[in-house]
């Protein structure tokens, strides 16, 4: 038996970072939420990322680290990062992977350096995933899940909820049974990078609340009834939940090669972001950026939603919006007992 969900609460305690060291990747992923042309082009130097690191290490004395690209094991010195990271005392260190897991990256690091490997796959089986992330990634991504696995490291799966899989999400649970992984992420897919290049021709990509509704759950229960930890947004409050959002409250950071610092996943389309870095700085940018929408109080939730991926808000005949939009980082949790 598994233990009912919990919404978790955004922490003031703790930093995390998301720190995209480059932005190349193997892949091309049908819904890349990487758009170059905001992101940059770079591939960051060791000696950068050890001084970026540092600006955020001394935030809190519970600051994580995830790194991502792009695909962040094609960075040479990734195992000099994650080492810098351990150095500077971060609390956590994670990699998001799409499972290929170049320049032999699991035999340069040890499973104390690393707390978890995460792996993003969007299917249980090639048929659903390989049209979506790339022929033969399937099997890289599984070959990868289990070559972790057996060298000791936690590993974690991510699968982002789209209109392209969701029918396949309820065949997950005996696969990750199979691999043995640790946790289970399911998100739900942003209209930003290559997915708003698919909805702005008119493809609808976002699910609806009903169908959202009626898949996540009754998996996630199927999950942690494997003994998996499973997380996935909010995306609807209940009608009684107040709103919250992570850029007022949590001290989150989402980090890109050309130095641009968002607080909100959502704008990183736009040249929205609160923070750039200058040398060892974080400097705070000019008026308007996305700190001064957070303060912003709509009836549709979450103002970031409305303003860029406002599809997936029904309203009434009188304009009144029929739900509302959580924070995209307020997240919902079932552990196993």
């Amino acid at each position: 038996m598994t233990s009912t969900a919990r919404t978790v609460e955004f922490s003031r305690d703790a930093t995390n970072v998301f720190f995209h060291i480059l932005t190349r990747c193997n892949l091309k992923c049908r819904h890349c939420y990487i758009n170059p042309a905001q992101h940059g082009a770079a591939d960051l130097s060791l000696t950068i990322i050890e001084a970026w690191l540092e600006i955020f290490a001394g935030r809190s004395p519970r600051a994580n680290v995830i790194f991502l690209g792009g695909e962040p094991t094609l960075h040479p010195d990734l195992a000099g990062a994650i080492r810098a990271a351990r150095r500077l005392g971060y609390a956590s260190v994670t990699v998001d992977t799409n499972g290929y897991l170049f320049h032999d990256i699991l035999d340069h690091v040890t499973p104390q350096e690393v707390d978890f490997f995460s792996f993003s796959l969007d299917g249980p089986d090639p048929a659903v995933n390989d049209p979506i992330r790339g022929r033969g990634s399937f099997a890289h991504c599984t070959a990868g899940i289990r070559a972790a696995r057996r060298r000791g490291f936690r590993t974690s799966l991510i699968y982002t909820v789209s209109s392209d899989n969701i029918e396949a999400l309820q065949r997950m649970p005996a696969l990750l049974g199979e691999l043995g992984v640790d946790r289970f992420f399911i998100q739900v897919i942003g209209i930003r990078g290559k997915s708003a290049e698919r909805a702005g021709k008119e493809e609808r990509l976002q699910v609806s609340k009903a169908d959202w509704l009626a898949a996540v759950a009754p998996v996630a229960r199927a999950v942690a009834d494997l003994g998996i930890t499973v997380t996935w947004p909010k995306v609807y409050l209940d009608p009684e939940e107040p709103f919250a959002c992570a850029g007022r409250v949590a001290d989150n950071f989402f980090i890109f090669p050309n130095g641009r610092v968002y607080r909100c996943p959502l704008c990183e389309d736009f040249p929205l972001h609160a923070f750039t870095i200058e040398g060892r700085r974080l400097v705070a940018t000019g008026k308007i950026n996305e700190a001064d929408l957070f303060q912003l109080d709509i009836p549709e939730g979450c103002v970031m939603n409305r303003l860029i991926q406002p599809a997936n808000i029904e309203y009434d005949a009188e304009g009144k919006p029929l739900h509302r939009i959580a924070c995209c980082l307020l997240k919902e949790e079932i552990s196993p007992r």
